[in-house]
């Protein structure tokens, strides 16, 4: 990714009676993220926590997925729109809330 791009990152929480469907998030739920957001969208990332701070802790999120855009304003043209449909599909692969943040990449 280029300096000055905007990223978009997605956490999901760890932790107990907590669920997530790796499988539907990477084939089923970013295919469709990709499509709606098209051209927008210059690349994305999904990632699995493996570990926490220390050897042996858990990770302290399950799953975390990046999001690259040109910029906030391609970011929220795209998703805007298409927020409902994105955010209905969460339940189809987890009841976790997850926690975003829109950041800048400086390198």
């Amino acid at each position: 990714m280029k300096k000055g791009m905007t990223k978009v990152s997605v956490f999901y929480p760890n932790g107990e009676s907590k669920k997530f469907d790796m499988d539907y998030y990477c084939n089923t739920h970013l295919k469709l993220v990709r499509s709606l957001l098209g051209d927008a969208l210059k690349g994305a990332t999904a990632e699995r926590g493996i570990g926490g701070p220390t050897p042996g802790s858990e990770a302290t999120y399950v799953a975390m997925g990046n999001m690259y855009f040109d910029s906030v304003e391609d970011f929220g043209n795209a998703f805007g729109p298409n927020a409902e449909i994105i955010m209905g599909n969460l339940p189809n692969f987890t009841n976790i809330e997850p926690v975003v943040q829109v950041s800048e990449v400086l390198i």
